[in-house]
């Protein structure tokens, strides 16, 4: 039978992603807008949303936050071309991601010292090869496979390399230790739901003390540049930005975080987050048709939830379309270079009875596809 109840919102894309529960355009603070992005209210807008990021996620006092060009593609990349090359890298991969940042390292970059640890979809690789005296490249949750990082622990305190962390499905969403990480990247259009075009770079000391003594062989473009002079560009993290930034954007932006800390700030998305994946989790626990493409719980994300089912590749397809047709599922198919499946997005702007909502559904679309094929 299908389903009676539909979710109320279908919007279930990983990037960008669904707005939070009750987005209204009406309700952004656009006083900026037409601005110069270099006028007082300008900057007092851009320090503001560095300010209220660093103090929903409990960043350091001693770090340093930017908003930067071109998502969050731009800040990992902005980072990497800055800041490696002055030890050997060990760089992490288990889904295409983290496999394009190894890719850029050795083939763009050109650094020989490179080791590539790497993992099929749904697992990890071992993180106990990793060595502490490397600098370390890798994304925090696997977006296109769904499988998160569980823990720090096997990062050293004593460690000498930095720790460049890619985090953009993670943060707002999973619980990042600051202390262990030097480099953390994201973009405003993964776990908030804002809009795209724009990165967050968020700098340890560790990292700041490596980009003021250690200058690239290679030539970098006036939009990765952090240094001048052999020190830090301090202006790019009070609001001066390198590029002109959509203010617009940036309203979006503030709005959003206005909305976590409505909903109990960062444990609130957490927990959000947290309450999708255990509402998918109770439905796969039921039906032997539908498996998490995850191996292990603790390395399950409560992001993107990626899913196998007991079909073809062309009866997964169907099952997407009948969704989308249906208006209950949209954007939900597994990415282009994962094994087939499904991709829900799991984070906190999603509401729990929605994707509760739409597991049913998936179970309508099962069964009509796989009775009629």
């Amino acid at each position: 039978m299908k389903p009676s109840t539909k979710p109320l919102n279908p919007n279930f894309s990983s990037g960008p992603c669904s707005k939070r529960p009750g987005y209204d355009l009406s309700s952004l603070v656009i006083e900026s807008l037409g601005r110069s992005h270099r006028s007082a209210i300008g900057k007092k807008t851009l320090q503001l949303a560095i300010d209220k990021t660093a103090e929903i996620l409990g960043v350091p006092d001693d770090y340093r936050i930017g908003i930067v060009p071109a998502s969050d593609t731009g800040a990992v990349e902005m980072a990497m071309w800055s800041l490696l090359g002055a030890r050997p890298i060990d760089v992490l991969s288990w889904e295409s991601f983290g496999g394009d940042w190894a890719s850029d390292i050795k083939n763009q970059l050109k650094l020989e010292h490179v080791r590539h640890l790497s993992a099929d979809y749904g697992s990890l690789p071992n993180f106990e090869d990793v060595n502490p005296e490397h600098d370390v490249v890798f994304t925090w949750n696997g977006t296109t496979s769904g499988v998160k990082v569980p823990n720090a622990d096997w990062i050293s305190s004593q460690r000498s390399g930095l720790t460049i962390c890619d985090a953009t499905s993670a943060v707002f969403a999973m619980d990042l230790p600051w202390n262990k990480l030097d480099v953390v990247t994201y973009s405003w259009q993964k776990v908030l739901g804002g809009e795209g075009a724009h990165g967050m770079l968020i700098l340890s000391p560790r990292a700041v003390e490596r980009l003021e003594s250690y200058t690239p062989s290679w030539p970098l473009p006036k939009i990765f540049r952090l240094t001048k002079a052999g020190q830090l560009i301090e202006g790019i993290f009070k609001g001066e930005t390198i590029n002109t930034p959509s203010m617009l954007c940036v309203a979006d932006y503030l709005d959003a975080l206005q909305w976590v800390e409505s909903v109990g700030g960062l444990e609130g998305c957490i927990k959000r987050s947290e309450a999708n994946l255990a509402a998918v989790s109770s439905y796969v626990e039921q039906h032997d048709w539908i498996q998490f493409l995850a191996t292990d719980a603790a390395i399950t994300s409560n992001t993107s939830i990626c899913l196998t089912v007991d079909a073809s590749p062309e009866q997964v397809k169907t099952m997407i379309a009948l969704l989308a047709d249906e208006q209950v599922g949209y954007d939900i198919g597994a990415y282009r270079d994962a094994p087939p499946g499904l991709r829900i997005w799991g984070g906190a702007t999603v509401e729990s009875a929605d994707i509760a909502s739409l597991m049913q559904w998936i179970g309508w679309a099962y069964t009509h596809v796989t009775s009629t094929h």
